[in-house]
């Protein structure tokens, strides 16, 4: 039955996605207006959700008016506009460009904060979410992208008003790190690689402690150091797992 509703949940969705995407207005060639006029047009475009037109007449003024008045507010847009469509490349490339061009604009902690967000926008998966699918083990280069651009932020720009958002993201990405690290753990003790195993598991407790994952990442420890001999090391890591788990079934 379970299944069954997963399969209508995908139907449905599938459904819904086509739907979205074919009531989009067919886009016509961007008029030879005034950059302030075509700059009204592209907001208007942005407050009424239509991206795609907002990106074409957002890259004419880009194009035309490289040099204009509003040519970095055009570039923000432009970013945010790309993000919104799910257009991470486009994105990614625009954020570099102008982190590279513009380094001291008033707005560089919200670009930032945009190409962060768009790393993580190309972690989701909204079919995996739906089907409860754990994918700890995928590639965590992205997430420690857009963590190290919120790190900066809290670093440099502390009275950003991205900033608290940014710290909230930021135990979110380091739990999801922490989960990759023990998921190769786990790879490793397979194999019977448990030196590589209680590695992961040392850097989990070095690099992402607080986070739920510490406690997973002891157990290795103490699993693979019972493997390998070491006494004295299994003997240490029992004690700190007993002082911050006591009700863990390895210190019981």
């Amino acid at each position: 039955m379970e299944k069954l509703t997963k399969k209508i949940l995908f139907t449905l969705l599938a459904i819904t996605l086509a739907g979205c995407s074919s009531s989009e207005p067919e886009l016509d060639k961007v008029p030879d207006k005034s950059a302030q006029a075509l700059f009204v047009d592209a907001r208007e475009s942005l407050d009424n959700g239509l991206y795609q037109k907002a990106i074409q007449i957002l890259s004419a003024i880009d194009s035309r008016f490289p040099y204009g008045p509003i040519s970095h507010q055009v570039q923000l847009d432009l970013i945010y506009a790309y993000y919104k469509v799910g257009d991470a490349a486009q994105g990614i490339a625009l954020t570099d460009r102008f982190l590279r061009l513009n380094p001291e604009n008033p707005n560089i902690d919200y670009v930032y904060y945009m190409r962060a967000l768009i790393n993580l926008s190309t972690e989701e998966n909204l079919f995996q979410d739906l089907a409860g699918i754990d994918r700890s083990d995928r590639d965590p280069t992205a997430s420690h992208d857009a963590f190290n651009d919120f790190k900066r932020i809290l670093t440099k720009y502390p009275e950003s008003k991205y900033a608290a958002d940014a710290r909230k993201r930021m135990i979110s990405i380091k739990s999801r790190l922490a989960k990759y690290e023990i998921s190769v753990a786990k790879f490793y003790f397979k194999r019977e690689a448990y030196a590589s195993a209680a590695n992961r598991g040392r850097y989990v407790v070095e690099y992402f402690s607080p986070s739920p994952e510490v406690e997973q990442a002891l157990e290795m420890m103490v699993q693979c150091y019972d493997k390998l001999g070491l006494i004295d090391m299994k003997k240490n890591t029992l004690q700190v797992l007993a002082a911050n788990y006591p009700n863990n079934s390895l210190v019981r």
